[in-house]
């Protein structure tokens, strides 16, 4: 890392944090796929969590930080507190505050936290800005249909970059069917618009040395809280008293069962079009086997 760039990130830490800041060293940090990382130390031991990317990249971070202030708001679930973001010698850049992550700690607790995340209620679905998850753009306009939202903002946004990037065929096909029976999963359930973390796999919570939770790398909006749970579950990583917890905090409607595979169908999608291989196949017996659930 240059030292234009490392000068520009020491004033924006010094004016953001109203404190002396000097980086000492810049040390990468691995684990993500989309952002180079780094710890920065200060010349007074500080730390601080550095992500950089293209310039054209600059709305994520802005998008990210807007997220994890919004979180951060609740006082309910610890987040790495934004401190800084920018452009600098043509990259683009994030200083997060600097966490200590654990893969051990409160798992109950998580579980009680994210149910009481998802007691912090909106009047429609959707969020204040558009934002990511990933690097796919995340549209979110304000809705008061729950089913609007979810077809048009989500799996019909999804289905519409698939086409553009040449899946057409039975994957268009079986979406529209789909789409126009997205009101009979929602029989005898109205979802409320909780707020939600949005990118919840396991990849996306740790815990501080001392146990206490934290989750961070948001997509955040207002919407079924069904979509948190699903996405916990897709990828695995979560333990049996992290749900125990959330359940008896915040039951599951019984229907959660079958909605959990048309809310992870979005980020199926989603890996599609961002990685290829076989996601869009994925997203094709999904579907089937939702529009198959319909009929019998």
């Amino acid at each position: 890392m240059n030292l234009k760039l490392l000068a520009h990130i020491s004033t924006a830490i010094r004016d953001a944090t109203h404190r002396p800041f000097e980086v000492r060293s810049a040390t990468p940090v691995g684990g993500g796929s989309i952002n180079e990382a780094y710890r920065l130390e200060g010349t007074d031991d500080s730390r601080y969590f550095l992500k950089l990317n293209d310039v054209q990249h600059l709305p994520m971070f802005i998008a990210e930080a807007e997220g994890l202030n919004t979180i951060a708001a609740t006082n309910i679930i610890r987040v790495p507190r934004p401190i800084a973001h920018g452009i600098a010698d043509k990259q683009s850049y994030l200083v997060l505050e600097h966490l200590e992550l654990s893969s051990r700690g409160n798992a109950k607790l998580l579980g009680e936290q994210l149910a009481a995340l998802h007691r912090c209620t909106s009047s429609r679905f959707g969020f204040t800005q558009d934002n990511f998850i990933g690097t796919t753009p995340q549209p979110n306009e304000c809705k008061d249909s729950w089913i609007d939202f979810w077809r048009e903002q989500r799996l019909g946004f999804q289905l519409r970059l698939a086409a553009q990037n040449g899946y057409s065929g039975q994957l268009q096909a079986l979406g529209e069917k789909l789409l126009d029976a997205l009101p009979a999963f929602f029989v005898g359930y109205t979802p409320q618009p909780s707020l939600l973390h949005g990118d919840l796999w396991s990849g996306n919570y740790a815990f501080l040395s001392d146990g206490t939770p934290t989750i961070f790398d948001p997509a955040p909006y207002y919407g079924d809280r069904e979509c948190d749970l699903a996405m916990t579950e897709l990828f695995g990583g979560y333990s049996a008293n992290f749900y125990a917890a959330y359940r008896a905090a915040y039951p599951l409607d019984a229907g959660y069962a079958t909605r959990r595979d048309l809310y992870n169908l979005y980020h199926i999608l989603n890996h599609a079009n961002l990685f290829g291989g076989g996601y869009a196949r994925q997203a094709d017996q999904i579907m089937q086997r939702l529009l198959a659930e319909l009929v019998g």
